[in-house]
């Protein structure tokens, strides 16, 4: 009797339901931390947790702009520049001199 090496009764180790990643967040979990990162900017960081927002709902949208998309993802895009443009514009106005006030 010879040995098969790898040819044995298990050809297909993974079931044919279960083919994705299992390392990395699925576009669910994206969408939800996207989401809690951009109504969380609107009160601290958000010239941080902005940007992250944004790249948490591009992730979750599945990297494109065509097709059927997840609401919670585009919730995370749409706040998410919303947040970073208004850090952006406050910290524009923060930088800039006042005259007058003394």
């Amino acid at each position: 009797m010879m040995a098969s090496f790898g040819q044995g009764s298990r050809r297909h180790p993974r079931s044919r339901g279960r083919t994705w990643s299992r390392t990395g967040p699925d576009r669910a979990t994206l969408a939800i931390v996207g989401v809690i990162c951009a109504i969380a900017g609107f009160f601290v960081l958000g010239i941080v947790l902005g940007p992250v927002a944004v790249i948490c709902g591009w992730l979750a949208m599945g990297r494109s702009r065509a097709g059927s998309r997840p609401a919670p993802a585009v919730v995370a895009l749409v706040l998410g520049l919303i947040d970073t443009v208004l850090a952006v514009l406050w910290l524009i106005g923060a930088a800039a001199p006042v005259h007058g006030v003394l």
